[in-house]
């Protein structure tokens, strides 16, 4: 739904660039599951990285996942924090495709 809200406005070439850089933005809810599971394997934060959020992975990491209990919490959450990252991507994904700094033909 938000992805049709945010390509409102743009004609077909805009939209198309935009499908395409988001594309290569977005994270898939399961990646993100298994790199949260793989939190309570020893490496933790994998998950917080992934998603742009180093510093947060940094934490996890050299405290076992906030000593499993963030890992935990994460792994409950993970839906929401996957989507919260697409959201937040497809709004990036849209300035910078109306601000005219990508075009992918020419990538």
């Amino acid at each position: 739904m938000y992805l049709q809200h945010a390509t409102d406005g743009m004609n077909e070439k805009q939209q198309q660039n935009f499908y395409n850089l988001y594309a290569s933005k977005r994270k898939s809810t399961q990646d993100m599951l298994l790199l949260c599971i793989l939190g309570f394997f020893g490496l933790a934060g994998m998950h917080r990285m992934a998603m742009g959020q180093v510093g947060l992975g940094l934490v996890y990491f050299f405290t076992c996942g906030l000593f499993w209990i963030g890992t935990f919490v994460d792994l409950l959450s993970i839906y929401k924090l996957t989507n919260e990252h697409n959201r937040k991507m497809a709004f990036e994904s849209c300035q910078i495709i109306k601000m005219g700094f990508y075009n992918y033909a020419t990538l």
